[in-house]
């Protein structure tokens, strides 16, 4: 990947840092594996967003497959959305609590992702898709996002009028794109002057700079309460933009913060995921 950027350079540095781009938004991995048994019990839900399929799940609190909830009224809704390189199927033991405690739940798989059509995904696409998700199977209540799937669901909030009973959580989010590309192009060991370039091709394709993309830029206009979940060892999302958007004083963000759990371990823990669903 270094190589062909480098040599594409010498011939033109723009082309070279649209190709890296793309190469920075493209998933190396699938997972589509076989699903957890309650994807069986959820009603298959699909639509088309620029020209890419999008498939997801969506679960009622009576399913035949669970206890029915003793709620009569109708349930509020969840939506749970994965990080880069995962897939909605990861958080099985998620959608089975949620449904045990009366919401529907809905999930979906980015493009580029699990079940869904596409290769590539940024920020911006993730956050059309959610707009899309709101508008066709909302509205939600609450929001549960990981990784990536937590920097695009605070994104798709931004600016959206919210009632006093919703809830978001936020597990190892991602800081912002201008931090993960910096990383990602440091590892590749890719010439300063990429960065500069990459900008302006984000910011020509997507309306805003990298630097836009940002959690605490965007967390502090957020005013439903908001449990931020980070693992001190995490190597992915490391700790300190959760310890700087701590240090903001929100009044309306609880921290979770665990050690020894990482990036993945950290929404598999049976303590973490009783704390989430509990504060959902």
């Amino acid at each position: 990947m270094r190589a062909q950027l480098n040599i594409l350079s010498l011939v033109s540095l723009r082309k070279s840092a649209e190709k890296a781009f793309r190469f920075f938004v493209t998933p190396r991995k699938r997972r589509k594996g076989k699903q957890p048994p309650i994807f069986e019990t959820g009603e298959p839900l699909f639509f088309r967003q620029n020209g890419r399929l999008v498939r997801g799940h969506r679960w009622q609190p009576y399913s035949d497959a669970l206890r029915a909830s003793a709620e009569t009224q109708a349930p509020k809704k969840v939506l749970i959305v994965h990080g880069f390189e995962s897939a909605s199927r990861v958080f099985g033991n998620y959608v089975a609590a949620l449904l045990k405690k009366g919401y529907e739940v809905v999930a979906f798989d980015a493009p580029g992702h699990g079940l869904s059509g596409g290769k590539r995904l940024f920020v911006s696409d993730y956050v059309q898709v959610l707009s899309a998700v709101e508008q066709n199977y909302g509205p939600f209540h609450s929001w549960l996002g990981h990784s990536l799937g937590g920097l695009a669901l605070a994104l798709s909030l931004e600016d959206t009028s919210l009632d006093g009973e919703c809830r978001l959580v936020l597990i190892a989010p991602t800081p912002g794109m201008e931090q993960a590309f910096g990383e990602w192009a440091r590892e590749l060991r890719l010439p300063a002057q990429f960065g500069h370039e990459v900008d302006e091709y984000v910011r020509e394709i997507s309306g805003h700079p990298l630097a836009w993309y940002s959690l605490r830029r965007v967390i502090g206009s957020l005013t439903m309460p908001i449990l931020y979940v980070q693992d001190e060892g995490d190597s992915v999302v490391p700790p300190e933009e959760a310890r700087l958007i701590q240090g903001d004083r929100h009044a309306n963000i609880r921290f979770l913060l665990t050690t020894g759990l990482g990036h993945k371990k950290v929404y598999k823990d049976q303590d973490v995921l009783e704390q989430i669903v509990e504060f959902l």
